[in-house]
């Protein structure tokens, strides 16, 4: 994040004397972070080709050329409940007729639609080839005025309360819609969107099987304006609220972030590791690789297992990556076309690792 930025958000604290989210009005002080200039990410052909990984490390992302384009425009839906209403679009892929398949929901960051966001990470492209489901929320400027989820908010990281109730209640609608398998329902986000998504992860383990954030924050990372900026420079000092802490079992967990970042501190994607294997168990294998794409981006994969539990948590560290998606589309906002390919990396990790639901007492 800019300077100019941190000191714009400082000069609206100073007229607003605190944050104030407006019932009446529904109007919020606009919300951290945002995300860098496009100007800041480079823009070349894309290159998806890798030349030293391990194969296992991926299905088909960094071997396979470009999915084709969606072959239909996403669905426009509104969900409302008493926290208020979102338009969420829903991709549903030419090939679904009624059978069970999974889904995805997907969080934008700040600044961005709905719309560009399944352009920009190539996720509708994606769904049409691999036959499954996704399902973008949308936050309006009436929510908060640069279009970020409000993932500081305390309110905002409870379950059944505020967004959070509100990206639950669209999951539920389209998967009571749609034949979606209950055991492969993800969600992942990028920069605010990701921050909101490990907040879903912990507000609702029994919606999602796993979590994807991209250049996001840990949940209860913030509890306030003050404490997210300071956050997202690196420095934690918010003490995550005892009553917003939910029950177990917390869910496996892959993140993406640029060491380049000046948006969201590198440091960040450290203290979601670290809340991760906190709760689920302390890893006992950990498997690093490096990795670079062919013309774009060195990367380090770090995978942490636990014996008892398997797969904990999945870090993609990309050196000289910013504030962007990686391996995204340059037809959309904020994203970074050097790779990885984090879009087909999070569907191997998602499909990998479907609910294990629990057997009903005989």
């Amino acid at each position: 994040m800019s300077r100019g930025l941190f000191a714009a958000l400082r000069t609206t604290l100073d007229h607003a004397g605190k944050r104030v989210k407006a019932v009446v009005q529904d109007v919020a002080i606009p919300i951290v972070p945002m995300i860098s200039r496009p100007s800041a990410v480079k823009r070349v052909p894309s290159r998806t080709t890798v030349g030293q990984t391990d194969a296992k490390a991926s299905v088909k992302s960094q071997n396979t050329p470009a999915a084709p384009l969606p072959v239909h425009a996403p669905e426009e839906h509104i969900f409302a409940n008493a926290s208020g209403r979102r338009r969420y679009l829903l991709y549903v892929p030419s090939s679904y007729h009624g059978q069970t398949v999974p889904l995805i929901v997907m969080l934008h960051g700040c600044t961005q639609l709905s719309s560009d966001f399944g352009t920009g990470t190539r996720m509708n492209a994606a769904a049409e080839r691999e036959g499954f489901i996704v399902a973008y929320p949308e936050q309006p400027r009436v929510a908060n005025m640069a279009k970020c989820w409000n993932w500081f908010n305390p309110e905002d990281q409870q379950r059944e309360s505020g967004e959070p109730s509100l990206i639950a209640g669209i999951t539920r609608e389209v998967m009571a819609s749609h034949a979606i398998d209950p055991t492969r329902v993800f969600i992942a986000g990028l920069s605010a969107g990701g921050a909101m998504a490990a907040i879903m992860g912990h507000a609702y383990p029994e919606l999602y099987a796993a979590v994807g954030v991209h250049s996001g924050l840990a949940y209860g990372a913030a509890n306030s304006v003050s404490s997210a900026l300071s956050v997202m420079r690196g420095r934690s000092d918010a003490k995550r609220p005892a009553a917003t802490v939910p029950p177990r079992p917390r869910l496996p967990l892959i993140a993406f972030q640029g060491d380049a970042d000046e948006t969201v501190h590198p440091q960040n994607v450290e203290w979601l590791l670290s809340d991760v294997t906190a709760e689920i168990g302390k890893p006992d294998h950990i498997v690093s690789e490096t990795g670079q794409v062919t013309g774009g981006h060195a990367y380090t994969r770090t995978v942490y297992r636990n014996g008892r539990r398997g797969v904990l948590a999945e870090r993609w560290l990309v050196h000289g990556g910013g504030h962007a998606w990686f391996g995204g589309d340059p037809g959309g906002t904020y994203t970074d076309d050097l790779g990885p390919d984090a879009t087909q990396e999070m569907i191997r990790f998602f499909l990998a690792h479907p609910k294990k639901l629990e057997k009903a007492a005989a």
